[in-house]
């Protein structure tokens, strides 16, 4: 079960890797159509207004189309072969169960407690998918019906059917089934789905009546998950789907930030359910007193190379809100001091909520600035004083908590190991005396060539490797005989952050080239296995 919500987890990143440029840029628009910035050029009558208008309506296409994205999305990470022709077969399927829906509320919609001829959005649990009036089932209905077409696309796509039915191989056949599959799955849908949404508001409720509690527990949860690669379940409803305002905190944000801008009611009172997006300031304020204790900690002789480590690893923690990198470099050392770290964060966050601050903070400080402090400057200069005052306070808490832990417990961070271990790499060399069984000629190799071969043999050759996918940060690896995997120093020393195994599944933090690293790696891999094969059928020959 951790091996598939793994897997899961990494095919949603995905989707979510168009949120950083798509957020922005209506971030942007909706700064340069506001008069206290540009002015007379904010006039929606004139050319400017109108060209910035256009941008913004195509920076919406992500947000607007949410669900139809994940559906799609979500082969590109779990299909097992064949990844175009899922990705056609979930589309078209996804469309089919809406449009079942639509069919079974327009006769019997109050036999299910929907009243269908209400307009969508508000509290109606109404939206449209593609243009088709259904159900609003958000992120969980697509994932849910996606995962359910990939599922009998891996187990049927490859069936052999008599010649005479050929035409109906592949993915007609997985669509037939699919079709038939989402009768029963709209009827549960329309028999189960309200009462869900009865729940999802009162857990709204809940949530917001728990107040700096609610937002210490979220933020808690959010962090310390991310060994498991599970966390993305826990933000995941609240940025994006309807836990605590409909179409997520992220879409909803962005829609009514001028609003907010506009207001001089305080931005708490206006937007409470910001303190579940507050996350981010710990990848912010949290990362500079991580790094600067690790490097303080640090023995002289090493201070050098471990800050070529922090400074990098911390500027995209900071910056952009990727804090593997980091968090990595300590986290298989000593995971107490990442849980201490997800307690802190939780502790930033509440204190920060307490103060008034809210907003939509779950990245870096780029987006940050971008989204909040820039179109809120004028009436809630306040709310970014007090959150800078906080995070500012938690650098010195996180250094000392941090150093001390270090040094009381003797904790092998980057720059206190004993000895070097001697690690055995696998070079270009290597791999160049390896020539292609069928013609002789040397594979060609990218930037990426020398880590990707290396994480390849240590893992034990193609013939290990069951499925292969990848987060933001990690490459994700199911393999076959974990006892072939070599030690983490192996993939260390090819320049990894670290290694999660959980059993046969693996996680090698990587960092953000990851995607990169398994392009090179897949194709190494093909080619390996395509050399076993030719050697294969030498042998029966």
């Amino acid at each position: 079960m951790l091996k598939f919500f793994q897997r899961l987890g990494g095919a949603l990143f995905a989707p979510v890797l168009l949120f950083p440029f798509a957020g922005l840029t209506v971030a942007l628009t909706i700064i340069l159509k506001n008069p206290d910035f540009v002015g007379s050029l904010a006039n929606p009558d004139g050319l400017f207004y109108k060209l910035v208008y256009i941008i913004e309506e195509g920076g919406w296409t992500v947000f607007r189309q949410l669900p139809l994205i994940f559906a799609v999305g979500l082969p590109i990470g779990l299909a097992k072969k064949a990844h175009p022709r899922a990705c056609l077969s979930v589309l078209v399927t996804y469309l089919t169960f809406n449009y079942f829906i639509n069919a079974i509320l327009t006769f019997w919609g109050p036999s299910f407690g929907v009243d269908f001829t209400q307009n969508i959005g508000g509290v109606s649990g109404l939206t449209t998918i593609a243009g088709i009036k259904t159900l609003d089932t958000s992120i969980v209905g697509a994932i849910a019906i996606s995962g359910l077409t990939i599922y009998i696309h891996n187990r049927f796509f490859d069936t052999k059917l008599p010649d005479f039915l050929g035409i109906f191989q592949g993915s007609a056949l997985v669509g037939m089934i699919a079709f038939l599959a989402m009768i029963p799955a709209a009827y549960v849908t329309c028999l189960v789905w309200p009462k869900v949404q009865m729940g999802i508001s009162s857990l709204q409720t809940l949530m917001i009546s728990s107040g700096t509690f609610g937002v210490w527990l979220y933020t808690l949860l959010e962090r310390i998950l991310i060994p498991t690669g599970l966390h993305h379940f826990v933000y995941g409803p609240f940025i994006f789907g309807p836990a605590v305002v409909d179409n997520g905190i992220q879409v909803f944000w962005a829609q009514n930030l001028s609003n907010f801008a506009n207001s001089t009611l305080p931005l708490k009172e206006l937007f409470p359910q910001g303190g579940f997006a507050l996350h981010g300031n710990s990848k912010i304020f949290g990362a500079i007193g991580i790094a600067l204790a690790i490097y303080k900690t640090a023995r002289p002789e090493k201070k050098k190379i471990v800050s070529g480590l922090l400074i990098p690893a911390a500027l995209t923690a900071v910056l952009v809100g990727i804090t593997e990198p980091l968090e990595f470099t300590f986290l298989f050392i000593a995971p107490f001091l990442f849980a201490i770290h997800a307690v802190l964060a939780a502790s930033m966050a509440a204190v920060m909520y307490a103060f008034g601050v809210v907003g939509n903070m779950g990245s870096g400080l780029i987006e940050i600035a971008a989204i909040n402090w820039i179109p809120l400057f004028k009436n809630h200069t306040g709310v970014m004083i007090a959150q800078i005052g906080v995070g500012m306070a938690f650098i010195p808490i996180y250094y000392f908590v941090f150093k001390y832990c270090i040094e009381k417990f003797k904790l092998k961070t980057p720059g206190r190991e004993d000895e070097d271990e001697e690690v055995k790499l696998y070079t270009k060399e290597d791999f160049k005396n390896k020539k292609d069984a069928k013609n002789g000629n040397v594979v060609v190799e990218n930037a990426y060539f020398d880590q990707a071969y290396t994480f390849l043999q240590g893992l034990g050759g193609a013939q290990n490797i069951e499925t292969v996918n990848n987060c933001a940060t990690r490459l994700r690896v199911t393999v076959f005989d974990e006892t072939l995997v070599k030690s983490d120093s192996v993939f260390k020393g090819a320049g990894a952050h670290g290694v999660v195994r959980k059993g046969n599944a693996l996680q090698i933090i990587v960092g953000l080239s990851v995607p990169q690293v398994r392009d090179c790696f897949e194709d190494l891999m093909n080619k390996d296995l395509e050399n076993i094969d030719s050697e294969k059928n030498l042998i029966n020959a």
